[in-house]
């Protein structure tokens, strides 16, 4: 598994021969990549907001998924004819992937607009294996927290059932978690490796990632930090074998 970072919250996702992408917003800082350059096979979107879905109209051609709502919206606003609405709890198989829909406590409005709900925000865990309630050793796993706040399914369910090896979570403050509370989730989610994300892109999120860093270890986390360069890709598989 591959995991490039364009900014933002913006991620590529490799597993095998799909590719994954998840809340495209190239109008960021942090990155110099064309979007027509990515290619997806399947856009993955957390929630309805301007800096998640900015870029739809730019992978058109691709499979989209997100909640029923926000599919229904691509459809009337974007001209998108190939997405799948699903639900928190569900699992969908795309590819050599699998992607399972799970809670994120944040706001959802079209676009940030208070008269359209795009439902419940969302993250999503990617898996080269299908999720059971038997550990598979080989399987390797990646969670997209989406924006959220600190919430305890992390450790009471994404961590012991669907057991994430590498995590992103948003550590700009003011919208989503702060580094202390991102901190916090990568404790309980006992993850191997953590990427800070959804931070420098306009003033209210800007933060030293040194702090989260910090946060980090003060937990007691054995997790290794990564805070990657826009652009730069992380081999998943390189870090463990």
């Amino acid at each position: 598994m591959e995991l490039t970072w364009f900014g933002h919250s913006t991620w590529r996702v490799e597993v095998g021969e799909t590719t994954l992408l998840i809340d495209p917003f190239f109008d960021n800082p942090k990155t110099d990549t064309d979007p027509e350059e990515v290619d997806p096979d399947h856009v993955l979107l957390t929630h309805g907001h301007a800096d998640h879905i900015a870029d739809v109209d730019r992978f058109r051609g691709a499979h989209f998924v997100s909640t029923p709502e926000l599919a229904g919206y691509l459809g009337d606003q974007y001209d998108v004819d190939d997405a799948t609405g699903m639900n928190l709890g569900g699992t969908v198989e795309l590819g050599d992937a699998y992607v399972t829909m799970v809670r994120a406590d944040h706001s959802n409005g079209i676009d940030t607009g208070y008269g359209t709900s795009a439902g419940m925000p969302a993250g999503y865990v990617i898996s080269d294996k299908m999720p059971t309630q038997v550990a598979d050793e080989d399987s390797e796993t990646f969670y997209h927290a989406g924006d959220t706040s600190l919430h305890t399914e992390m450790r009471d369910v994404i961590a012991p059932f669907l057991e994430p090896d590498a995590v992103a979570v948003p550590v700009g403050d003011h919208f989503t978690m702060g580094p202390w509370q991102a901190a916090v989730a990568v404790d309980w989610l006992d993850a191997d490796v953590a990427f800070p994300m959804h931070y420098d892109t306009f003033p209210p999120i800007e933060i030293d990632t040194d702090d989260f860093v910090r946060e980090v270890e003060a937990t007691g986390s054995p997790a290794d930090v990564e805070v990657l360069d826009g652009d730069e890709t992380f081999d998943l598989s390189e870090h463990f074998y």
